[in-house]
């Protein structure tokens, strides 16, 4: 039987997070295009921001580079702006700007496949709370799916056997109750360290159980006054210009990432920092467990407001003595200590599972069998692939940047996209595919560069694709020759079709 459709489209939208947001809104501001559906699995917009609420949750780099460039907010409260005002402010705007309208929550996305005889995109979805699944045909597909939504799976012997609450922090609830109870925080990267401070005061006892330290840097924030805020908001050009100049702050730290003679000086002034700092900050007892042995920015990097003062606490434990079981109220250590346990966080991060959805270009050709073909996860600019017409990533493979802001990356690719899509809009064309040669010269400079950085496959992190040992996540170069990439002379790597 086939499944029931919904009426087409022009464009789909998978994803209703910062990627989705944006495209959403530039559709509106380019084009005035109304036909346009998103698509989320969350009941609302906001992606990781709407899945991720557990206690501390905030942003770590200014919230005001965290706006879009067409939607400054001068409102935030904090200069590090917390979980439920990035959420509100990316709610504000979707409303703006009618997203909601063309929003569909609680859909997962199943799969794609494209039509050579009517040159569009059939997408599949399910509807979460029945299972039914329907399709919708659309001329353009663009995804903007995120990767930090899907729970990393927890595996330990007896774990099943655990009496009390198992809850990973992008699957928070606002009614558990922390009061008086032991907690064992696993895990130890950026939601750990907002996590366990925020819970040490509620808490009896938190141990965290901690794998790979990090390198770990200072970061305070700032209350914004309301005189401030007022400022900002009857003085626009003053929040611009401070945007801008937070920026072009951001922007000098890319060179500490490069294997150069500037870039290993840079490196090993940070790390002396970092390991300055844990020194000063965190108590004596951890410094062998919280400084790194591994070059400094081979992993994320950590920003402490308040993680070193908490492990002062006489409440909070932090070990690196592995878990070797799962008892119902307890948790058995490799070294056979056994720890009390009434409730256990998972700051394990995410399954980076995005890709994993049935894409079908040309031919039927999958996802699958294109990325074989180059031997690793490819994209041109990270936006498209040769063979999947009018289909287009936001934030695809190798769009990760280390050293600034995720929005700055999003829009710049969106503009492109925007800009690719303008002729299949306007009904001048049928499609629109990036050249085969164009892809393949992109993906031989692209891991050319990514071998001039400390992110190369040397590097031990979820940066490297394990079946590959390639880098599937950085982007190698600065924040202009993004700009500059997505912005200038980009039509001669296209092809439009009548």
């Amino acid at each position: 039987m086939p499944l029931p459709s919904r009426p087409p489209t022009a464009v789909i939208i998978i994803g209703a997070g910062i990627s989705g947001l944006v495209t959403a809104c530039q559709l509106k501001r380019a084009y005035h295009l109304d036909n346009y559906c998103i698509y989320d699995r969350q009941p609302g917009v906001g992606g990781t921001w709407w899945v991720n609420r557990y206690p501390g949750c905030a942003v770590d780099v200014p919230g005001f580079c965290y706006t879009f460039s067409f939607a400054q907010n001068p409102d935030f409260k904090e200069w590090f702006p917390s979980q439920a005002e990035i959420l509100n402010y990316l709610t504000s705007v979707a409303n703006r700007y009618e997203v909601v309208q063309h929003f569909t929550g609680n859909t997962d996305w199943v799969g794609a496949a494209w039509q050579d005889r009517t040159r569009t995109w059939v997408v599949t979805f399910k509807d979460i709370p029945t299972g039914r699944q329907f399709t919708q045909e659309c001329r353009i597909l663009i995804s903007a799916v995120g990767a930090l939504v899907n729970p990393l799976e927890f595996k330990a012997p007896g774990i099943e056997r655990f009496e009390g609450e198992i809850i990973h922090t992008a699957r928070w609830r606002e009614d558990v109750d922390l009061r008086g109870k032991n907690v064992a925080v696993i895990g130890n990267g950026a939601s750990a360290i907002q996590l366990v401070p925020a819970i040490s005061e509620q808490a009896s006892h938190v141990t965290q159980f901690m794998r790979t330290p990090h390198h770990i840097v200072p970061s305070t924030n700032f209350n914004i006054t309301e005189l401030w805020r007022a400022i900002f908001r009857y003085v626009p050009i003053l929040l611009y210009l401070l945007r801008l100049a937070m920026f072009v702050y951001m922007e000098t730290g890319f060179a500490q990432f490069q294997h150069t003679k500037e870039g290993r000086v840079d490196r090993a002034g940070s790390e002396r920092m970092s390991r300055d700092y844990v020194r000063k900050a965190a108590p004596e007892k951890y410094w062998d467990l919280l400084i790194p042995k591994y070059e400094f920015g081979c992993k994320r990097r950590l920003f402490d407001r308040s993680y070193s003062a908490a492990l002062h606490r006489d409440n909070v434990r932090l070990t690196n003595d592995p878990i070797a079981e799962i008892k119902p109220r307890s948790i058995i250590t490799k070294s056979g200590e056994e720890i009390p346990a009434d409730l256990i966080l998972l700051a394990t991060g995410f399954a980076l599972t995005q890709y994993d959805v049935q894409l079908r270009g040309r031919n039927g050709r999958t996802r699958e069998e294109h990325w074989r073909q180059y031997g690793s996860k490819a994209a041109f600019k990270s936006i498209a692939m040769s063979g999947f017409p009018n289909f287009f990533y936001v934030l695809g493979p190798n769009s990760g940047g280390v050293h600034t802001s995720t929005t700055l990356q999003i829009e710049s690719y969106v503009d492109m996209i925007i800009t690719l899509i303008k002729p299949v809009l306007l009904n001048q064309a049928a499609l629109v595919e990036v050249k085969v040669g164009s892809e393949k010269e992109y993906t031989e400079e692209l891991h050319a560069a990514i071998d001039r950085t400390v992110h190369d496959s040397s590097c031990s992190s979820f940066f490297i694709d394990k079946l590959t040992g390639k880098n599937w996540f950085l982007y190698p170069w600065n924040s202009l020759h993004l700009w500059r990439s997505t912005h200038w002379k980009i039509s001669a790597d296209w092809i439009y079709e009548r």
